[in-house]
């Protein structure tokens, strides 16, 4: 089994200066620890053995290079390359990408710009991902998208191949419901729809995970069964998957010799000072100059410290064509100095600045060597510096500072956690870190160590992957079921070949899409048409089965020939005839229900309360998602309480709850004409809740089919009302022979 990686970024790097080619390493988190694990993934007994990257190499390449880089990719990294200019890389990249989605996900909505020459540059580098990796793709292959440059890709990917395996991991934090909205409509739809394209969506926090399932019950209005959402063709689960980090290659470095060497030598600058390390990609969502303001006070307070401790800043390039970016540089800068100037003396140096990029050698003796680590972004998705820190402590000697709105903190709870705005409590932090004993140091990193070193990159990895294959799996028993090739065609022949048939057809999400207003869902004239066409047939009974009240259906379908069901079978009209009830009802109970019933619509906006002859309605298709939950759970509580000892029942429709007399449903509705007619060939069709009691009840030779993806008593399964009406137009083709007045002859 093949992996495809697919990431804004491959996990090489190639330069082109002078018409000569440089390929190295790219940095990063996800490019180092991911290709680490891929190069040891066939020594793992694991399902997959084989990956392939896809991803801009870093650099824009030239016409005449690129079929050189693509070879040379292919042949010894495993990539494919995607090329991009500089020119779409800047309206992508550094605009929609780190001007947008960068900001606002990270809680900076005042640093966020809404540009629309932007947003469609990143739905178009997006298309260009989706050719790329159509390019490649195999049957069977598995499709791993990585992180917020590619939220739409799962969407287009499966909108080409529909039963691709695709997966979805976002690695920075996903913001709550009230930022996410900030986005305008079509783009934070589009982005939502996109992630849902694919069947397994990753985040690294609980928090993450439940902010996208809100974010998608409001927006978009779909509930979700335990992270599972059911979308218009197939399941799309979300779930929490804590990054890990390549534990053994930082708890081991130390006995590298040229890591070894960088220890001796750090240790030599630094004398018997106390190091305080700090270690960030220049970016305002690391928190660096609440750090510094924090180490300032620290300095202020506790004069007892000064020539006995240092801060070492490390701080990585990053996104240098970024305006903020460069700002940030010189506020730095200038508080670097500040510090020094106010504190410093001949011999010492309070706050050593770097910015630069580190090798792998000298960041682990960076993290080996410190006493403390201080890692307080203001918001991080999961934030790998803090555990690599706590990895690299051989010894188990050193104190973790961690910021609480990390997603790390979500595992590391030994680490001392602030508020990183609060420069106050980072004082306090700081003090606490440098005094903590050393017993104590040991036993908080010694736990910590156990989870990193149980939960490594590898770990995390293979159980994105497994859980992956098992929603494939899932998905693959649901597809079987799917109506299509052979079994139509089956299906056909014997709807052909029989003397008598029926066609059972639910109305609401099955014939016609749901519409807010329960009259807007009118049958179109080619629907019309369709229903006339196959009631016309000789020995075809064609029936809709409804929730909805007689006379509507009287208004829509009379004249068309088909027999009709409503209120869920109070009432029934069989083809030519007047209607009847299949037995004797009372609505005397009406006139309570309705009281309980208007309380809850006024309290829920958007509400409102459908009378029928023997039933009452509560619709909540147009309220706000959450609010109605609530409203729908306590309005369910008061009418169970009130129907106890009453001859009711209460049934949860989609987007609307109905009361009605015990003892009518689609079940009694169905059988009645079953009975009655005892054709040689049953078509039942129907998405809801209350079409599984005639799904249950028909013989298993029944063709019953459920309208939507999910778990069903029906034999197969249709995606939606589209192809429902597509099925019966081909029924109403299919051409009969004319039986012969003397076939005894």
């Amino acid at each position: 089994m093949r992996l495809i990686v697919v990431s804004n970024r491959l996990h090489v790097t190639v330069e082109e200066k002078e018409g000569k080619l440089n390929y190295k390493q790219s940095s990063g988190g996800l490019a180092t620890g991911l290709s680490s694990y891929l190069e040891t993934m066939k020594s793992r007994n694991f399902e997959v053995s084989e990956y392939l990257w896809i991803g801009w190499p870093g650099s824009a390449i030239s016409a005449g290079k690129r079929a050189e880089v693509s070879s040379e990719l292919a042949s010894k990294y495993r990539c494919h390359p995607v090329f991009l200019s500089e020119k779409v890389m800047d309206k992508f990249y550094l605009g929609f990408c780190n001007k947008t989605i960068w900001p606002l996900f990270h809680y900076f909505p005042t640093l966020t710009n809404y540009s629309a020459e932007h947003w469609n540059q990143y739905v178009s580098v997006n298309e260009t991902f989706c050719d790329a990796v159509l390019e490649i793709v195999k049957p069977g292959d598995i499709v791993w998208v990585h992180d917020y440059q590619l939220m739409l890709l799962p969407a287009m990917l499966r909108k080409k191949i529909p039963d691709l395996a695709i997966g979805y991991f976002h690695h920075i934090p996903f913001p709550s419901f009230e930022i996410f909205r900030l986005l305008p409509r079509e783009w934070r739809n589009s982005i939502l729809e996109g992630l849902l394209g694919s069947d397994l969506v990753g985040f690294h926090t609980h928090d993450y995970t439940q902010y996208f399932l809100r974010a998608v019950l409001r927006m978009l209005g779909h509930e979700h069964n335990l992270g599972a959402i059911n979308c218009d063709n197939h399941t799309s689960v979300a779930d929490t998957f804590p990054i890990g980090i390549d534990y053994e290659k930082f708890n081991g470095a130390s006995k590298n010799p040229h890591v070894q060497k960088e220890i001796d030598e750090f240790k030599k600058a630094s004398g018997d000072k106390k190091i305080i390390l700090s270690v960030d990609r220049l970016d305002y969502t690391k928190g660096i100059i609440n750090r510094l303001r924090g180490y300032e006070l620290f300095l202020e307070r506790y004069p007892q410290w000064h020539g006995h401790v240092s801060l070492l800043s490390l701080v990585v390039p990053s996104r240098t064509g970024v305006d903020q970016y460069m700002t940030m540089k010189k506020q730095i800068e200038e508080m670097v100095g500040k510090i020094n100037g106010k504190f410093g003396s001949v011999s010492w140096t309070p706050l050593i600045y770097q910015f630069r990029s580190y090798s792998f050698e000298a960041l682990a003796a960076a993290y080996s060597a410190s006493d403390v680590g201080l890692v307080t972004p203001l918001r991080d998705g999961m934030n790998l510096v803090a555990k690599e820190f706590v990895a690299s402590k051989a010894d188990g000697r050193g104190v973790l500072v961690l910021s609480e709105t990390a997603g790390a903190a979500r595992e590391m709870g030994e680490a001392i956690m602030v508020n990183p705005n609060d420069v106050d409590e980072m004082t306090l932090a700081i003090k606490e870190a440098l005094e903590l004993p050393e017993e104590e140091q040991i036993r908080r990193n010694k736990e910590m160590q156990k989870r990193l070193k149980r939960y490594d990159i590898s770990r995390w990895a293979e159980d994105f992957i497994l859980k992956l294959l098992a929603v494939k799996a899932e998905r693959s028993k649901l597809e079987t079921k799917l109506l299509r090739g052979n079994m139509k065609k089956e299906m056909f022949e014997k709807y052909g070949k029989a003397g008598s048939r029926l066609l059972l057809l639910d109305y609401d999400g099955t014939l016609v899409p749901f519409a807010n207003s329960p009259e807007k869902a009118r049958p179109g004239s080619k629907l019309i048409e369709t229903l006339k066409k196959l009631s016309a047939v000789p020995g075809n009974d064609v029936v809709i089965i409804s929730g909805r009240e007689r006379h509507t259906l009287e208004k829509w379908f009379g004249g068309t020939g088909i027999g009709m069901v409503a209120e869920h079978g109070a009432w029934v009209c069989e083809k030519g005839g007047a209607w009847h009830a299949l037995k004797p009802l009372k609505n005397d109970w009406k006139h309570q229900i309705m009281q309980i019933v208007e309380r809850c619509v006024d309290r829920l906006p958007g509400a409102f309360m459908e009378e029928k002859e023997f039933a009452v309605v509560f619709h909540y298709r147009k309220s706000d998602s959450e609010l109605s939950a609530l409203r729908v759970r306590e309005l369910r509580d008061d009418l169970i309480h009130f129907t106890a000892n009453a001859d009711l029942q209460i049934l949860m429709g989609n987007k609307a709850l109905e009361i009605r007399c015990a003892g009518v449903s689609k079940e009694v509705g169905g059988m009645h004409f079953i009975v009655a007619n005892k054709p040689d060939f049953i078509l039942s069709v129907g998405d809801d809740v209350t079409d599984e009691d005639l799904f249950k009840a028909l013989p298993e030779t029944v063709y019953s089919v459920k309208v939507g993806v999910e778990r069903s008593s029906a034999r197969y399964y249709l995606p939606g009302f589209t192809e429902v009406n597509g099925l019966l137009e081909e029924f109403s083709n299919i051409k009969f022979a004319e039986k012969s007045a003397d076939s005894g002859h």
